[in-house]
């Protein structure tokens, strides 16, 4: 070894070069200590001296640097911490490599049954089958627009989680709704934004299984959007004559008298029942022979407190309102989120109109009378509750 040229292992040399010092970089005395199996607690062999090209001798190396011949011994199977790591490709880091189907499939029956339960199948069949139907056009509709299937299991469906959960409904007297024929449901009416006939189509249709009609004013029908929701829910225009003829055909039908005086009123006059109008829905009722159901709603005055508005901007929009509340306009979208309050439904005694003879609804006395008596039922309802209700959210 006397004229071998020996060339210090480097890491930043040409390839197959080294680096050209004639000292060891540390990568090259951090290899040697693994050369051979060694572990780095092996000493390292003595230094060999061997000379340059131009004769003179060269820095003493370490063993790493000369070139020895070993004995490999077999490989064995590898246990433990000792185990090579396996080698990781571009497909096997794939989310899906490896996994097959019906363990994505088993995985995915297990989350479903953890949220849906375990009728979670038939239940999807079911949405599947509906929704089938409905891009067929395979599903009926009445005279009215009243879309039976699309109300129940949508609509309702939708406001389920909002009466329970949001406004933890109680209704009282649900005992005095007919279970079956013509009846009117008169309501007060409150909270800027018609939810209460919402929560009140959902509240009878959960305690009675029937649905209601209500009766709409002119302004919902000319809305884009909300006039085919309304019709498809079962609302129609609020007239005389679509309210007789729902009340013969056997129909649950739901007036507001109040209108938009009443869901438009400040905060100050909270449940003070405004003008109930002419009385055109107890005509209705006494020319069809049905009783008339009071109803009294405390809870849906506090969900938007109104404390002021813009009649100008109004005009300018078409609305009869611009309602001003503590957190709308000032906190944008959040603002229009209603505040949890506590609502208290009761539905009085019927009254009845069939007793009247022939013709009473043409004398506007009576009709007054009748009139008088269905708001003054539902305002003494409403101090009671009112006084029966702890706090206005609990």
């Amino acid at each position: 070894m006397g004229d071998a040229e020996v060339i210090p292992i480097g890491t930043r040399g040409r390839p197959g070069r080294g680096t050209g010092k004639q000292k060891p970089s540390a990568a090259a005395r951090s290899l040697a200590g693994n050369a051979g199996g060694r572990s780095r607690a092996t000493p390292a062999p003595r230094p060999v001296k061997a000379k340059s090209r131009s004769g003179a001798q060269a820095a003493p190396t370490t063993g790493a640097a000369t070139p020895t011949i070993s004995v490999v011994p077999e490989p064995q199977p590898a246990t433990g911490q000792d185990a090579p790591r396996s080698t990781t490709t571009a497909n096997d880091r794939s989310p899906s490599a490896g996994i097959p189907v019906g363990d994505w499939l088993s995985a995915f029956g297990f989350a479903a049954r953890e949220i849906f339960g375990d009728d979670w199948e038939p239940r999807l069949a079911h949405f599947l089958a509906f929704l089938r139907r409905r891009l067929a056009g395979d599903y009926a509709v009445d005279e009215y627009g009243f879309d039976r299937e699309l109300t129940e299991r949508f609509l309702l469906a939708s406001l389920k989680p909002i009466a329970e959960k949001w406004f933890r409904i109680e209704v009282r007297g649900a005992e005095n709704i007919p279970a079956e024929g013509g009846a009117l449901v008169v309501s007060n009416h409150s909270g800027t934004v018609p939810v209460d006939g919402l929560m009140t189509m959902f509240s009878i249709h959960r305690e009675t299984g029937r649905f209601l009609r209500p009766l709409g004013a002119d302004l919902v029908f000319k809305m884009p959007v909300v006039s085919s929701m309304a019709r498809k829910g079962g609302a129609t225009l609020a007239c005389n004559e679509d309210a007789e003829r729902m009340l013969s055909g056997g129909q649950l039908v739901g007036v507001w008298p109040e209108g938009f005086k009443g869901i438009g009123k400040p905060y100050s006059e909270r449940y003070k029942l405004q003008r109930f109008g002419r009385g055109g829905f107890v005509a209705a009722a006494m020319r069809t022979g049905v009783p008339i159901v009071p109803l009294s709603v405390v809870g849906a005055e506090e969900i938007y407190p109104l404390v002021g508005n813009v009649p100008s901007l109004a005009r300018l929009l078409g609305v009869p309102y611009l309602p001003i509340t503590p957190l709308f306009p000032w906190l944008g979208p959040l603002g229009m989120v209603p505040l949890p309050s506590k609502w208290l439904i009761e539905f009085g005694e019927p009254i009845r109109t069939d007793s009247y003879e022939r013709g009473a609804a043409d004398d506007p006395m009576l009709v007054f009378n009748v009139t008088d008596q269905v708001r003054e039922t539902i305002q003494q309802t409403l101090y009671t509750l009112l006084m029966q209700r702890t706090s206005v959210f609990s």
